[in-house]
């Protein structure tokens, strides 16, 4: 699913309505449970596996087999919950205004905190056996074969498990050291003041988030800037507050990192997936070396809104192209299977099967989740993508996204055991974005006609600005006041806005006249949640490299790089997400990745100067 920062408003539900979905139009979720009797039932017997998994407690030091029938057991008791969990998140989610269904799904999430409970005990038991009994039994017990990758796992993280009365101390400081970020949501969600500002006609609107996304992207320059004013300036009277909320989150991860014996905090936030730190660090030197195609851009941007050597920070979402052209959804369906040829005729016909097959819920309507999605927490059933499609394209390539999704759980739930088939956000958004970018080519071989295929460009430019630069602007930002915390500096709301300023200016050229950045856009980072989410937001940003480096291989015609790619899909989680990307070349830790993004930048952007001309 794309972040927040990335919300596409051709998702939202303005354009609601109370009609029925079409049954086609509709997901069906009967594919699951048969009715709410069978899932009660089912939510029942799931619930009733949670108690007897503590049978295996205190008795792991038996031997290989015990270990083995453990694992066996909480797996088997997690693919259950998370099949009732499906059935109840997806079908709160397409009418939330039904209180039943928000009942079924909040008891559904509750058991996965009954799950763990249940469970806390496995890991430190299994690192509390002597030291090389684990290893040795994986090397020579034939059971542990397929829950090596997890074992392995375990096993790589003992230096930073702690023993078992300082994990209960940490477990028990997991309310306080989020409390900054709740307190957050609460604040920017329930209390914050938004201004009302005047239009160019003369007509009033309010400059909250909804007013702010939709008007950052008017025709009406005065618009524009009113409502980036208004939406920036409403932080201002707050950036005391905020300062201290975002400070408490950093040492709050600082405090997190220290106890487990990290050096810094991105160390410890990337150890989960086993990503190296240098990741980070080659994403954030490879964008500052990459910021001359996006300055090439913005410089473009400026000329073609005749803001030449004037175009300012509330202009970069203004339309560029527009075309009156329709995609109604079984359009928008044949595109994403037309544009998926590249990857064979069975990822073709598998997709075009499951399109076919009502895993997917089309429009929105009142009640209805806002956005897209795709779960696949049914693993013995299907994925299933919500979709909230509108006839455009941007409702287009949110279907090729989330189908992107989807076809890498199908792929990945057929080839894997479901302990090794869920795969992590940093290859997921591979999937997504490679799909995004094949329906680009794919348009742009077709285009009727050259303001069509301006527009199409355009719009994968702008995409390249939001996904790439902009997420990895903010890893960053997000780098750089952990690591001001790790030297004991002290940060206030004032500093948080001179830090992001410069950044800012910097990324758009400021200083060279690419791109004027007034003061009152400092206040920016006050509005990004992903700096309360411990390192997420880089992932992104690393996953777009990926993609276009495997679309550039991919397209070019080479059935080895398209078996290499879909071995990665194949792969899910039975790897480390670095790993597997790195062995089917594309290593995220060097700098060809983002080099390859910057090259295929610079191609796009020739063939709009092109059609310019």
């Amino acid at each position: 699913m794309r972040p927040l920062e990335l919300f596409d408003p051709d998702a939202a539900t303005d354009a609601a309505t109370d009609a029925p979905p079409r049954e086609e139009d509709s997901w069906r979720l009967t594919d699951i449970y048969p009715d709410f009797e069978a899932w009660e039932l089912a939510f029942d017997a799931a619930e009733a596996m949670l108690p007897g998994l503590e049978a295996w407690k205190g008795r792991l030091a038996e031997g290989p087999a015990v270990v083995a029938e453990a694992l066996a057991a909480y797996f088997t008791a997690l693919r259950e919950v998370k099949r009732v969990y499906a059935f109840a998140s997806n079908g709160s989610n397409i009418d939330h205004r039904d209180a039943p269904g928000r009942a079924r799904s909040a008891r559904a999430r509750m058991m996965f905190t009954k799950l763990h409970s249940a469970t806390a005990w496995m890991e430190p038991e299994l690192l509390a056996l002597p030291e090389g009994t684990l290893a040795g039994w994986m090397e020579t017990a034939t059971e542990l074969v397929p829950y090596a990758f997890r074992l392995d796992n375990t096993l790589r993280q003992a230096p930073h498990t702690l023993g078992d009365e300082a994990e209960a101390v940490l477990a028990l400081s997991g309310d306080i050291t989020g409390s900054a970020g709740a307190i957050y949501d609460v604040f920017k969600s329930a209390e914050l003041p938004f201004p009302t500002i005047t239009l160019a006609d003369g007509s009033e609107a309010k400059a909250d988030y909804a007013g702010f996304m939709r008007l950052r992207g008017s025709a009406l320059r005065e618009d524009r800037a009113a409502v980036m004013k208004g939406f920036f300036d409403a932080w201002q009277p707050f950036q005391g507050t905020l300062g201290t909320a975002l400070n408490a989150q950093l040492q709050s991860d600082w405090f997190r990192a220290r106890a487990r014996r990290y050096p810094t905090c991105v160390a410890s936030a990337l150890d989960g997936d086993n990503i190296p730190p240098a990741v980070y660090r080659s994403l954030v030197d490879s964008t500052n070396e990459q910021l001359p195609v996006l300055h090439r851009y913005l410089r473009l941007r400026g000329r073609m809104l005749g803001l030449e050597g004037d175009l300012r920070y509330h202009d970069l979402y203004a339309p560029l192209v527009a075309i009156d052209r329709s995609y109604p959804i079984d359009v928008g369906c044949q595109l994403a299977l037309e544009s998926a040829a590249p990857l064979g005729e069975e990822y073709v016909a598998t997709l075009g099967q499951a399109l076919r097959s009502r895993w997917m819920d089309v429009y929105p309507r009142p009640g209805k989740q806002t956005g897209a999605y795709m779960s696949d927490a049914a693993f013995d059933v299907h994925p299933y993508v919500l979709m909230n499609y509108v006839d455009t394209w941007g409702s287009v390539s949110t279907l090729a996204h989330e189908w992107g999704h989807a076809m890498h759980s199908v792929l990945a739930n057929a080839a894997q055991p479901f302990h090794t088939a869920k795969y992590t956000t940093f290859t997921a958004e591979v999937a997504s974005t490679f799909n995004e970018m094949l329906l680009l080519d794919h348009a742009l071989k077709t285009a009727r006609d050259d303001q069509e295929r301006l527009y199409f460009l355009g719009n994968a430019v702008e995409d390249l600005r939001t996904t790439f630069f902009r997420q990895a602007m903010f890893a960053e930002f997000e780098l750089a006041i952990h690591e001001a915390v790790e030297r004991g500096e002290a940060l206030t709301g004032d500093t948080f806005s001179e830090r992001y300023l410069a950044l800012l200016r910097r990324y758009h050229g400021h200083d060279e006249g690419v791109v004027l950045v007034d003061d009152h856009c400092a206040r920016e980072w006050a509005y990004v949640s992903h700096f309360y989410y411990d390192f997420y937001v880089y992932q992104y940003a690393t996953s777009l490299a990926a993609a276009a480096q495997f679309a550039d291989e991919v397209l070019s015609g080479a059935d080895e790089a398209r078996e290499r790619y879909l071995g990665v899909l194949k792969a899910g989680g039975s790897a480390y997400p670095h790993d597997l990307l790195a062995g089917a070349g594309v290593d995220l830790a060097t700098a060809a990745p983002y080099r390859a993004l910057g090259a295929r930048m610079s191609a796009l952007l020739d063939e709009m100067e092109a059609l310019l001309a």
